[in-house]
């Protein structure tokens, strides 16, 4: 070895005989920065080469573990990868040649916070042509409905869920108006729903073909534009089969409607869809499927019963505690145009659990022409839906019952139509054209009303475990 070489020699062997005794350093003499483009390994998935041992470099080392608040040059280290396992700082520095990381347990999640709704819903909207001259503007050449429902406004927006039964399309001008037994009606009553407060229309019943196709998608076109959540009809196959889930304050409502039939018009041969149908074995499983998707109740809305009957008829019942057995939560029953009685069924499950439900028969008419017989008269359903957070079970415990009734005025020969609520109206007779006796009949039929509403209702009816 020439003079020279061994002079460069000398300073490396200073240098090794200095560090002897000290760890193994890892800087690869490039940089004595930290490597700022370290990969995490901690939970990585076993596709990252980092989690498998493997830092990127392909020599087997493991990549520092960063679930520390320390870089590797506060460890003294860089991690440049000459085979030898970063420290893990997560484990007391103690070092890992396998992989994997020690991380902590985390903290338990913090309980789901319990939350309490109310749920709103009426009977039958409905369009005949006395009600149309009223609403008219000669000035506009419009219509507006409003004043139908501005003294049951302040009630039905204090739900989080508003729903009402539209029976009648809203076709507009271009289909031509009409009345029963083939409605349809303006589009500005969709309007008037909106300002009245409801956010929810169901549209599956007897009336909704009376338009056909062109009726159904003209009327889900204005509902949609109006943000409603819409249930009932549809306009493809994919729209039919959509589960509708609507959240509100923390809880999800499942929604479903169904109708017994559209008056003899036969569905659309291209769409069958077109409006949802009772069917037993279907309706069980869109139970299913909804609860499934992430419901924490679920309001199914019949069409059903027979028209002008006081009590519900026996393949009401039937069915409508079968849909409870089978796990909903509140059937909303509508068609008679006459209210009927609710009651709470309480259902045994299989796995030794019960499920509770309100069953309401019939609302009634919210809005019509329709007089005698009780047929001016509806309810509005005002229910208390509470979710326990802890045990994330949803439960109905209240049921509030508000009669309701039709004031028809007339202005220059021409009626003018509102919904009032019936105590409310009798108890500060805020209607100057009725009569002394006028107000002892609307007390007489509250009388009537109230006990019919609850006829029902007075005890728990229990109901077998599903077969």
């Amino acid at each position: 070895m020439t003079k020279q070489a061994r002079w460069l020699w000398l300073p490396l062997l200073i240098l090794l005989l200095c560090s002897c005794g000290n760890e193994p350093s890892v800087n690869d003499g490039l940089s004595n920065k930290p490597d700022s483009g370290v990969t995490n390994t901690t939970g990585n998935s076993g596709n990252d080469p980092a989690a498998n041992g493997d830092g990127g470099t392909g020599d087997g080392s493991a990549a520092p573990d960063s679930s520390s608040n320390d870089t590797p040059s506060q460890n003294g280290d860089d991690g440049t990868g000459d085979g030898t396992a970063a420290p893990d700082s997560s484990s007391n520095g103690s070092s890992s040649g396998e992989g994997s990381a020690n991380s902590e347990t985390p903290p338990p999640s913090e309980p789901e916070p319990s939350a309490d709704a109310t749920w709103i819903a009426v009977g039958d909207i409905m369009m005949h042509m006395p009600q149309l001259p009223g609403a008219y503007s000669e000035k506009t050449k419009m219509y507006n409905f409003n004043s139908f429902f501005t003294a049951v406004k302040p009630i039905l927006e204090q739900g989080d869920w508003s729903l009402a039964n539209l029976e009648t399309p809203i076709g507009g001008k271009s289909l031509g108006y009409s009345g029963y037994p083939r409605f349809n009606a303006p589009t500005e009553l969709g309007d008037a729903l909106k300002y009245a407060g409801f956010t929810t229309v169901t549209n599956a019943n007897n009336h909704a073909l009376d338009r056909g196709a062109k009726g159904i998608s003209l009327t889900l076109a204005k509902l949609e534009k109006l943000g409603f959540d819409i249930k009932g009809t549809a306009r493809s196959k994919t729209e039919s089969e959509r589960i509708t889930i609507v959240e509100r304050k923390g809880i999800k409502m499942g929604l479903l409607a169904y109708t017994y039939g559209t008056n003899g018009i036969p569905l659309p041969k291209d769409q069958p869809y077109a409006v949802s149908l009772i069917d037993e074995t279907k309706m069980l499983q869109d139970i299913k499927k909804v609860r499934a998707a992430g419901a924490d109740f679920i309001t199914v809305v019949l069409h059903f019963g027979t028209e002008y009957q006081t009590a519900p008829n026996d393949t009401q019942k039937n069915l409508a505690r079968k849909l409870i057995a089978a796990g909903a939560d509140i059937i909303a029953g509508s068609h008679p145009h006459v209210v009927q009685p609710y009651e709470m069924v309480e259902a045994a499950q299989p796995d030794g659990t019960v499920h509770k439900g309100l069953i309401i028969y019939s609302m009634g008419n919210f809005i019509s022409s329709q007089q005698g017989k009780s047929k001016d008269y509806g309810v509005i359903y005002k229910v208390h839906i509470h979710k326990d957070g802890p045990s994330k079970q949803t439960t109905i415990t209240d049921v509030e019952a508000i009669p309701t009734w039709v004031h028809r005025g007339t202005t220059r020969g021409i009626s003018k139509f509102s919904v009032v609520p019936l105590k409310q109206t009798i108890d500060s007779k805020s209607l100057k054209d009725l009569t002394s006796a006028d107000y002892r009949s609307l007390s007489s039929m509250y009388s009537q009303l109230t006990k019919r509403i609850h006829a029902m209702s007075g005890k728990l009816l229990k109901l077998p475990a599903a077969g």
